[in-house]
C-alpha cells in the first residue's frame, strides 16, 4: 500500500532549489517559505536537487546550518528525495533535519489519489550519455569510493563534473534532455498510478496523457531562480504555484 498523506492539511512539494552560497536570495526565499506556507501544511516533500552540490554529510557548511534548523523546526513531517546534484545526502542530514529519505520513485496516497513521486532524471532516457553517467555515479561502489576521499578532492571532482555537465547541456538538443513520453507512461503503468509529480527538467507545467487508455496527469515542478515554485495539494485538488524571489 502507498504511504498515506500524514493529515488532511495541505501537502506541499518543492524541488530543484539548487541551494548554493552564491545565491543567498534563494536561501532567503526558502527560509521565508518554511516560515510561512510550510507552517500550515501537513507534510513537505522535497523532490531532489535541494542543493546545487552535496559532497557528503561530513561537509560542514555555515550556509546550510540555518536550513537544517528551519527544517527541524517545522511542525510537519519532511520527506526528501535524492536529485542528480545531491544524491549523497545521507542519514546524518536526515537525523539533523528530522527528514525522511524517500526512494526514487515513491508512491503515496495524496488526499485520496495514488500519486507517483520522482526526481525526474531517470525519465530522460533519450539522453544516453547522461543516463550512463547517472548509472555510474549512483552505484554503491562509486559512492563508497567518493566518500572515502578528502573533502578537497571531492570538491575538485564536483567542480570538474559541473563543468562537464554544463558543456553537455549546451551541446545537447533540449528535446533529448526532457522526459521520454513512453518512459513516463511505462513507469506510471508499472506503479499503477494516473498522477505523477516530478522535477529535474526545470519546465514547470501540467501535462495530460494516457496511461493504458486512461486519462492521466504529469505535474512538473519548476526550479527556483527568478521564481520559486511549489505544488499545494489538498482534498479539493492540486495547484502548481509560483512567486517572485
Amino acid at each position: 500500500m502507498p504511504a498515506q498523506t500524514p493529515t488532511a492539511r495541505p501537502t506541499l512539494f518543492i524541488s530543484d532549489l539548487h541551494l548554493d552560497p552564491s545565491r543567498p536570495d534563494i536561501q532567503q526565499a526558502l527560509l521565508s517559505f518554511l516560515s510561512n506556507q510550510a507552517q500550515e501544511c501537513g507534510a513537505l516533500y522535497i523532490l531532489g536537487d535541494f542543493f546545487e552540490v552535496w559532497l557528503g554529510d561530513d561537509d560542514s557548511q555555515p550556509s546550510v546550518d540555518a536550513i537544517i534548523l528551519a527544517l527541524k523546526a517545522l511542525p510537519c513531517p519532511v520527506f526528501i528525495m535524492h536529485g542528480n546534484r545531491d544524491f549523497l545526502l545521507g542519514e546524518q542530514f536526515c537525523a539533523q533535519t528530522g527528514a525522511t529519505l524517500l526512494n526514487d520513485p515513491t508512491t503515496i496516497d495524496l488526499h485520496g489519489t495514488k500519486t507517483l513521486l520522482m526526481h525526474g532524471d531517470s525519465l530522460c532516457t533519450e539522453d544516453i550519455a547522461y543516463m550512463q553517467v547517472r548509472g555510474q555515479l549512483r552505484s554503491p561502489a562509486f559512492k563508497a569510493d567518493f566518500l572515502s576521499k578528502s573533502l578537497a578532492d571531492r570538491a575538485a571532482f564536483a567542480a570538474q563534473a559541473r563543468q562537464q555537465s554544463q558543456a553537455h547541456t549546451q551541446s545537447t538538443d533540449m528535446g533529448i534532455m526532457d522526459v521520454t513520453p513512453s518512459e513516463v507512461a511505462r513507469v506510471m503503468a508499472e506503479a499503477g498510478v494516473l498522477r505523477l509529480i516530478h522535477g529535474h527538467t526545470h519546465r514547470p507545467a501540467r501535462h495530460s496523457l494516457l496511461v493504458e487508455g486512461e486519462s492521466a496527469e504529469r505535474i512538473v515542478l519548476g526550479d527556483w531562480d527568478q521564481l520559486g515554485w511549489f505544488i499545494q495539494a489538498d482534498a479539493t485538488g492540486l495547484r502548481l504555484e509560483s512567486f517572485s524571489l
